[in-house]
């Protein structure tokens, strides 16, 4: 791909099998990224630790938790173009490119008139969904309970046959919600950086992409959700090393998922 943004459409992508050591793979190619651009890594993750400690701040230290909402906003609309950055690095890198500062915010900016605002309003939609799911769930069950302050006494307001039925529907509910974001997203974001297609078709072909290879998708979709979880537990700062090899990874893990005839 240049650095043009107005290409040809591209073919059809091809969809590969994969096996668990294409996984490792991805992930090693990805930390070998990270190794050979530190700057890129820690400049693009910088974001979404900012934006980490502020949703903390608000929450825990300010009580302005009606700031939440639209500070969570953030993370879906900014997370596509954030790591746009971190695959046209990984891309530069594969093919020889300079890494050139200007050049690859270019990239990133130059996006803003491709796909990437429509993708990006589809994880909104799929966020504010959740967000009204998880509110009707807990009306649901914990509506005609007593009030209870759930920060100061959790256990008399969760541990009991509502709030567990509460926590049980609900991760069921978020499970299958993060799953069809997973698979609308995992390889359709790289996809749409490296070649002139429209959203949609990116997003049916990763989706496919994730049937066609269920069990590794599946197991890279657990690496990252439970490297994500350990690397907020210090302050958000283990994102600083979790998020650029996961975004680097993610490219070396489209580029074997998906093949082009042309290539």
């Amino acid at each position: 791909m240049s650095d043009s943004t107005h290409l040809e459409a591209s073919a059809p992508p091809n969809i590969e099998n994969i096996t668990f050591s294409d996984i490792v793979a991805a992930l090693n190619a990805g930390a070998r990224d990270f190794a050979r651009a530190p700057a890129f890594g820690l400049f693009f993750a910088g974001f979404y630790v900012v934006m980490g400690i502020v949703i903390y701040l608000q929450l825990d230290v300010l009580d302005q938790s009606y700031w939440i909402i639209p500070v969570g906003l953030g993370f879906p609309l900014l997370a596509p173009f954030l790591a746009v950055g971190l695959y046209e690095v990984s891309r530069r890198l594969e093919s020889g490119q300079a890494l050139d500062w200007a050049q690859i915010l270019g990239v990133v900016f130059n996006q803003k008139d491709r796909q990437f605002p429509s993708i990006a309003m589809v994880i909104i939609m799929i966020f504010m969904f959740w967000v009204f799911v998880a509110h009707l769930v807990f009306a649901i069950f914990m509506g005609l309970e007593p009030l209870t302050n759930i920060t100061t006494n959790w256990q008399d307001a969760l541990l009991n046959r509502n709030g567990i039925t509460m926590l049980v529907v609900g991760t069921g509910v978020g499970a299958v919600l993060s799953f069809c974001l997973f698979s609308l997203t995992v390889t359709s974001l790289p996809l749409l950086l490296d070649r002139e297609i429209d959203f949609i078709t990116a997003m049916i072909y990763s989706f496919q992409s994730v049937l066609q290879n269920l069990v590794p998708m599946l197991l890279w979709g657990v690496i990252v959700s439970v490297g994500m979880v350990l690397a907020m537990l210090p302050f958000f700062l283990g994102l600083f090393v979790v998020l650029p090899i996961f975004g680097h990874a993610t490219w070396h893990l489209y580029r074997r998922v998906m093949s082009f005839e042309a290539d």
